[in-house]
């Protein structure tokens, strides 16, 4: 994978920072809109398993604020357990306020969280995007992701469960 650079945009207005507690509902929000549903449940427990980690582990979250409000996120962490996979960073959540979108933010996001998997001696940075979201498929790819060396597969497992 080349080196991350952002696509040519719009200078950023944004301040990067470290994800604090109290972002929990603009994260919430931001998430929801692109998803198309929220998920309080599900973002408060990766807040709290951002606050409980170990000093030694790498772990990335970073928000764009503008005007006293956050308007962008990224989480992502070091993982190396999966199926022989040598350290690795992980984005594993990315969101824009779709105000800001096309503005550079996601670039600066992604710029800043890859600087922090390089400072901790990492030299490789993964994610997963669903393959039919077509203008997240393009901002990474647009960041020199490609396709790599592994392959998830998936199974459909019947809803009345194991008899």
């Amino acid at each position: 994978m080349s080196a991350v650079a952002a696509p040519a945009a719009a200078p950023v207005a944004v301040t990067l920072r470290r994800i604090v507690p109290t972002d929990l509902d603009r994260v919430v929000a931001i998430d929801a809109h692109h998803r198309g549903r929220a998920v309080p449940d599900y973002w408060r427990e990766v807040r709290d398993n951002f606050l409980r980690r170990r000093r030694d582990a790498v772990g990335v979250a970073v928000g764009a604020a503008a005007a006293g409000e956050l308007v962008g996120f990224l989480f992502g962490e070091v993982r190396a357990f999966e199926f022989g996979s040598e350290p690795c960073g992980w984005v594993f959540a990315v969101g824009v306020d779709a105000r800001w979108r096309r503005g550079g933010v996601a670039s600066a996001l992604l710029g800043e969280a890859c600087r922090r998997f390089q400072a901790a001696g990492i030299r490789r940075v993964r994610t997963m995007v669903r393959r039919d979201d077509v203008p997240v498929l393009a901002f990474f790819r647009a960041h020199g992701f490609a396709a790599g060396d592994f392959t998830q597969l998936e199974v459909q497992l019947p809803a009345e469960g194991p008899r």
